[in-house]
């Protein structure tokens, strides 16, 4: 890192105080690796479902800017934060999805460019987001490592340094926490 290219830490930490031109700089530093995040998690998705990775970072960068409180520890810290952020997006939109269902309303919603999200795909989102509060309630480091391993697209790597705890705790906890949400999904 050169003195005169800041890094994405030290942006983030100017941003935090208060600096706009940080947040300009930032963003296409950024932005690559919130693409790959959607993306990750929209590759595990069935077959049809057709929201854009495009569409979820920027509803989620848009959340992240609006935030008042941004104390950003580093860059691992501000994808933790990302990845939580398109985690509510998305359960937002399966719920109001929910919601129009139950409204009898049939006609398809759309997110942003293209979500269209199945009535069937928006009840799992919201039973997962049910669970993980559960989980969250029981063990709170297991939900974080659910919320950055599969919303977000972290790797173990990346998610044992935003929770400060060995890959082998990530991989543990990620076992865990895959067999509790099956079990709680499954009644």
């Amino acid at each position: 890192m050169s003195s005169e290219r800041p890094g994405v830490t030290q942006l983030l930490e100017a941003w935090s105080q208060g600096d706009q031109t940080a947040l300009e700089k930032i963003m296409p530093l950024v932005y690559d690796e919130l693409h790959r995040m959607a993306q990750r998690f929209m590759s595990r998705q069935k077959p049809g479902h057709t929201l854009q990775a495009t569409a979820l970072i920027n509803e989620a960068f848009i959340k992240l800017v609006g935030q008042e409180e941004k104390q950003w520890k580093n860059r691992s810290h501000f994808f933790a934060v990302a990845a939580q952020a398109m985690r509510h997006i998305l359960v937002d939109y399966a719920r109001s999805k929910q919601s129009t269902k139950r409204g009898g309303n049939e006609q398809r919603t759309e997110f942003d460019e293209a979500v269209s999200v199945s009535n069937e795909r928006a009840n799992e989102i919201v039973a997962l987001d049910d669970a993980l509060i559960e989980l969250a309630g029981v063990d709170p480091r297991k939900a974080r490592v659910v919320e950055m391993r599969y919303f977000g697209g972290l790797s173990v790597e990346e998610t044992a340094k935003v929770l400060n705890i060995s890959t082998v705790t990530v991989m543990r906890d990620w076992s865990l926490a895959k067999a509790w949400l099956y079990r709680e999904l499954s009644k």
